[in-house]
This record gives structure tokens, C-alpha cells and sequence, in this order.
């Protein structure tokens, strides 16, 4: 073989060596990332999004107002905080209207008075118990709390001033028309407990502290106390059977 065609077939060799590296190369950067599953999580950390496709992000939990916000001992409200927008709710009311109780955000009245008309159909009467309270109108319900129980009981079940979801407009108390069961445990026990637990987070509403879950919420079990999350997370929740604090990967107390 000449010189000439000698150099030739390097020359071709080399040129078919480089296309099959371009090649590989290609088909690498083109292939799902095989680092074990590391993308996918990152790619599900940015979006945080659940299975069923609600997004996490989507109310903060961290902003005075929002619809997801996290009140508890441990995340307080702004000092002198109050709701800008309360109504009265158009539903069976324990106390009068004129009290400073009887009332709610408007968007969580509004899911009130849709949640206790369907009850009502059912053939269960639900009665609003206790709604928003000041900051001073829990500090007279904590203070008496402590007097009659002592502290230490009284923060099982009562938040400090400044640190109750009701403070929020966002959660209320609910009662029975005949006052059975107020405030107690046994609520879960009555026609109208039950249906609440089976049916509230159709409406937008989660029992918040729930049983067997004090040592994440802060308080005991209280079948009464429901919190305005909307329908999608409080459906989210019920399914689950989780808390919020569960749920948003917090660690920590609330009312």
C-alpha cells in the first residue's frame, strides 16, 4: 500500500472514531439521568406537589391572612392582629349577634352557612359556637382557664393570648342545639359530632387537633374546633388523617 493511501485510511478511521463519540455522547445527554431517582426528587421538591396534585405552595403558611396560615404557640400572630373583613354567619348562633364571637371571615361565614345547610337536610342542627376572638378575649378565656384548672391543664386545651387560631376569622367552635356534649370530647359521640367528622371537609373545614395527635399539635383531641383550609387541602387532610403541621413538615404547636 502507497504512503498516500496509507494516510488516507488514518484520515478515515479517525474522522468514523470521532463520529461514533459525538454519537455516545448524543445519546447520553439525551438519556434519563440514572442517579437514583436523584432528578425526580428535585424536580418534585421544586413543584411540591401531593399524588393527588395539590400544590403546596400554593397559600403560604407563613403569611398573616393567608387561607393556609399556621397559628400556634410556637408561631404566633403580629401583635394586635385582627381580621379585616368579619361578618356573622347566617346559621343557628349560640350567642347574639351583636357578640364579638359570633363572627368569621366572610369567605369562611359564607362556607359555614353552606356546610350547616346540607346538615340541616340530613336532619342535624348544627349550632355556631364561638368564632373570632381578640387577643383580650382570649386573654380573659385563658386567664380564667388557669384559675379554675391551673396552667399546666389549661394549656392542654386553651391557647395563650395572641397565639389562637380564632384570633385568625378562620376557625370556630361547633355545638349541638341542645348544648350536650359543649366543648367536651363526647361531641364526637353525637349525631351532629359525627357528621361533622364525615362531612366537613367537603365544605372546606378540618377538625384541627385531632385524636392521638396532641403531641404535634399542642392540645388535646377536640372534635369541636374546625379550620377554614379550602376544599382541596382539607379533603387532602382528611384522607390522610393528617394534621397540618404533618402535612407542611412542621414540627410544633397550634390552638
Amino acid at each position: 500500500m502507497s504512503i498516500r493511501k496509507r494516510w488516507i485510511a488514518i484520515i478515515i478511521a479517525l474522522l468514523l472514531v470521532g463520529a461514533i463519540s459525538l454519537f455516545v455522547a448524543s445519546e447520553q445527554a439525551n438519556a434519563p439521568a440514572s442517579d437514583g431517582g436523584n432528578t425526580e426528587q428535585l424536580e418534585a421538591d421544586e413543584t411540591q406537589t401531593t399524588e393527588t396534585g395539590l400544590d403546596k405552595t400554593k397559600y403560604s403558611i407563613d403569611e398573616p391572612g393567608s387561607l393556609w396560615w399556621i397559628v400556634s404557640r410556637e408561631r404566633p400572630l403580629p401583635d394586635g392582629y385582627e381580621p379585616s373583613n368579619l361578618e356573622v354567619p347566617d346559621t343557628q348562633l349560640r350567642l347574639a349577634a351583636t357578640a364579638e364571637q359570633m363572627q368569621l371571615r366572610g369567605t369562611v361565614a359564607t362556607a359555614t352557612e353552606a356546610m350547616f345547610a346540607a346538615a340541616q337536610s340530613d336532619g342535624i342542627e348544627l349550632v355556631f359556637g364561638s368564632g373570632y376572638r381578640s387577643e383580650s378575649l382570649q386573654a380573659q378565656f385563658y386567664n380564667s382557664y388557669v384559675a379554675r384548672d391551673g396552667q399546666e391543664a389549661a394549656d392542654r386545651y386553651s391557647a395563650h393570648p395572641g397565639t389562637s387560631e380564632h384570633q385568625t376569622g378562620l376557625a370556630f367552635d361547633v355545638t349541638s342545639l341542645s348544648g350536650a356534649c359543649h366543648l367536651e370530647i363526647c361531641f364526637e359521640d353525637l349525631p351532629e359530632g359525627q357528621w361533622v367528622q364525615d362531612n366537613a371537609h367537603d365544605y372546606g373545614f378540618i377538625i384541627r387537633y385531632l385524636d392521638g395527635k396532641e403531641n404535634i399539635t399542642g392540645y388535646q383531641y377536640e372534635p369541636w374546633h374546625l379550620r377554614y383550609v379550602g376544599e382541596e387541602l382539607a379533603n387532602e387532610l382528611h384522607e390522610n388523617g393528617q394534621t397540618m403541621e404533618e402535612f407542611f413538615g412542621l414540627t410544633g404547636t397550634a390552638d
